[in-house]
């Protein structure tokens, strides 16, 4: 496959923007309006950062490729360490990033880079199994660990984030996205990378699968819920059993991984097939390079979307209607800077000093 594949960045560009509309609805507590429309945000709810980060893991492969399997120990330790500076740099911008935007992605990203950097030699059945274990390890946590400590629930916030102990349960364990079990979604998609994804048989094979994991998933769990009921049978609150058979990302049990995990790929695999159906199409070059600014996107949709809505005093207490029309603007401003900057520019301002520092 070709080292830019132009329906990875059109599905960075939908994971993009659908994080926006997640975020811009979480900071505008954006609880009220149309209720369609809170149902249509909802479906992007944990979905499209498991898209964005399983676009990382491909991303890793494609990085690695022409290294693996090699015994060039010396080719193998560049590339070893060219993802351990890109993981700590990820770490110390995400860190500078979070006091502004508390549900910060990137420094949890630089994690998921330093552990990629460990395995990116191994097989693709090891690289499965990594992803499995990774996952399993979470509900093994909540055995010994409280999930719910340093949360307040109503606000989104996490106490003593900078104290030793808060910043490691809130990495490893309980923060937003925590390595276990969200690295499970990178390794995957460094597997996925390694598929011949220009193969339609392979992508067939792909999609049905995954279409089947997530039906099975979503609908075994709904009808577990409905068994159970209001959970006197079991003793358990109705909460607890929201909390515990949900297919939601809080908390990201095994059932929400193999949710959103399948319907990562579903997407993606949707957005290889659009790209090439509609390769002439110029909505279709507007989104692709839109993909191709991701990280650049992801910061200023935080700082200058979310700054230009405090500074105007609608960030904060918003319906739904707003919210969404909010992330509509931001969207396409996106789509016309990203068209005007790849016109002057190779890639995205954020993207040209992040490769230049780690490489």
């Amino acid at each position: 496959m070709k080292q830019r594949v132009n329906g990875f960045d059109l599905a960075r560009a939908l994971a993009i923007f659908g994080m926006v509309i997640v975020n811009f609805k979480i900071a505008m507590n954006a609880e009220t309006g149309n209720v369609w429309l809170m149902k249509f945000a909802g479906l992007f709810e944990g979905r499209a950062s498991a898209l964005f980060v399983v676009l990382a893991g491909v991303g890793v492969t494609f990085l690695t490729k022409e290294v693996r399997g090699s015994r060039d120990r010396i080719q193998l330790y560049k590339k070893r360490v060219l993802l351990i500076k890109r993981g700590l740099l990820l770490i110390t911008i995400g860190l500078i990033f979070t006091p502004i935007w508390e549900a910060d992605i990137l420094h949890f990203y630089g994690f998921y880079f330093l552990i990629a950097a460990v395995i990116f030699g191994m097989k693709d059945r090891a690289l499965l199994l990594i992803s499995a274990v990774i996952m399993l390890i979470f509900p093994v946590l909540m055995l010994f660990f409280n999930y719910e400590q340093n949360w307040d629930w109503s606000t989104l916030a996490y106490a003593s984030f900078w104290s030793f102990d808060g910043m490691i349960r809130h990495i490893v364990f309980n923060g937003f996205h925590p390595i276990f079990p969200w690295a499970a979604f990178l390794v995957f998609g460094m597997w996925l990378g390694r598929q011949n994804l220009s193969d339609r048989l392979v992508r067939n094979r792909l999609l049905v699968w995954s279409l089947i994991t997530f039906l099975v998933t979503e609908c075994g769990f709904y009808w577990l819920r409905s068994i159970v009921g209001d959970g006197s049978v079991l003793e358990m609150t109705p909460d607890e059993v929201t909390f515990l058979f949900s297919t939601s990302i809080i908390p990201p049990l095994p059932q929400y991984i193999l949710s959103a995990g399948s319907s990562a790929v579903v997407v993606l695999v949707a957005c290889l097939y659009c790209s090439e159906i509609f390769s002439e199409s110029r909505i279709n070059k507007w989104l692709c390079q839109t993909g191709q600014l991701s990280l650049t996107l992801y910061v200023a949709h935080v700082i200058i979307g979310m700054g230009l809505l405090e500074a105007i005093g609608r960030l904060e207490h918003q319906t739904i209607d707003f919210s969404l029309f909010s992330a509509l603007i931001f969207c396409v401003g996106g789509i016309v800077f990203s068209l005007v900057w790849l016109k002057l520019f190779k890639t995205g301002p954020l993207e040209w000093i992040f490769r230049k520092i780690a490489s």
